[in-house]
């Protein structure tokens, strides 16, 4: 089912939480909202599911026009951040549940959760408790109840925050598969780019409750629309270097590279794994110091001092160092992205 959002706009007294957005996801798409705690990303959630008024702008649900719509109308299903299960109800009760408010008949109903039991491996579990449950298994069944109904939509809202790392991995995948499967439109919320990347057919990245970028994962990781969506997106974070472009040059203290842009004040921004640390120098290398390595297993972290600024490189496992040793860097400079200089006032997070 196509959604979209027509400059929509939500106040709280005096403060734009949301400011005149506008979104159009096709039917089937799996939309990602992303961005840091009060961006707006859950107000925007809300005002679709009917739980927050819209004060200015249109919600579209298909063709029809839903602001005033009542939320047991609009056929929207919810996935919260607290699993909500009833705990007095075994899991096969807490899954028909909606289908039971609905007054469908009683084998539909068993039918219906024996199907979706079935598609998330839970069939053991539906004589079970809540409190029986893990957290993953909780999750699962909330996922059940939600699509148990056959709604127009899925609504999220960071449903595997609770999770431990290893279970938010799996479920991940999980929840791919799954809306690969339903081929049913979904509205994910998330502060977490990593879920963004690895579940979104496209994300929407918001700032301060303006839409900064809403494109693929690959188009906001590799061409980001500002410095917010291009510090947000990706860890390590991309370095940056604030500097001048001088008649067909980048320059700022130790850096210096020809560049295809006019002349004035920017800053430098290339991703930790275009940045390659060598031992030993080579031509055009540029000296720098080691201020501290992260072993992460398959790679190594490299934090590195080159005069006043900071840069972290990505290298191999087996990379090796003493902090305050002299290496060189090369840097592949096709790779960098050039934004306007930032002022001290105009970035707060």
């Amino acid at each position: 089912m196509q959604i979209g959002f027509r400059n929509v706009t939500k106040t709280f007294g005096d403060t734009k939480v949301v400011d005149d957005l506008s979104l159009e996801i096709a039917d089937g798409e799996f939309v990602v909202l992303l961005g840091p705690s009060g961006c707006g990303k859950t107000t925007t959630l809300r005002m679709l599911a009917g739980l927050e008024s819209v004060t200015n702008g249109d919600l579209y649900i298909g063709d029809e026009r839903i602001n005033d719509v009542p939320t047991q109308r609009r056929d929207l299903a919810m996935v919260f951040q607290s699993y909500a299960l009833y705990p007095h109800m075994t899991i096969a009760e807490n899954i028909a549940y909606p289908l039971r408010v609905r007054k469908l008949p009683q084998d539909e109903r068993q039918n219906r959760v024996a199907r979706v039991a079935k598609l998330l491996e839970i069939e053991s579990l539906l004589n079970r408790k809540p409190r029986q449950l893990s957290g993953g298994e909780r999750q699962r069944v909330a996922l059940a109840r939600a699509i148990v109904r056959a709604p127009r939509a899925y609504l999220m809202d960071e449903p595997l925050s609770n999770l431990d790392a290893r279970l938010r991995v799996q479920m991940r995948g999980e929840l791919k598969r799954l809306q690969h499967q339903l081929g049913t439109t979904t509205i994910y919320v998330t502060h977490d780019q990593a879920e963004a990347m690895t579940l979104a057919s496209r994300v929407a990245v918001m700032k301060k409750g303006r839409l900064q970028q809403f494109d693929t994962p690959l188009n906001i990781y590799n061409h980001p629309a500002n410095r917010f969506v291009a510090e947000f997106v990706g860890s390590p974070s991309m370095n940056f270097v604030e500097g001048r472009v001088e008649r067909g040059r980048f320059v700022s203290e130790e850096i210096e590279f020809a560049v295809n842009r006019a002349d004035g004040d920017v800053s430098l921004g290339i991703r930790p794994e275009h940045v390659h640390v060598l031992i030993q120098s080579q031509d055009g290398a540029i000296p720098a110091k080691v201020y501290v390595t992260e072993l992460m297993g398959n790679e190594t972290f490299v934090f590195l001092t080159v005069g006043t600024h900071r840069l972290i490189a990505r290298a191999p496992a087996d990379f090796r160092a003493e902090v305050e040793s002299t290496v060189w860097l090369r840097l592949e400079t096709e790779k960098a992205h050039f934004f306007p200089k930032r002022q001290s006032t105009d970035y707060t997070e």
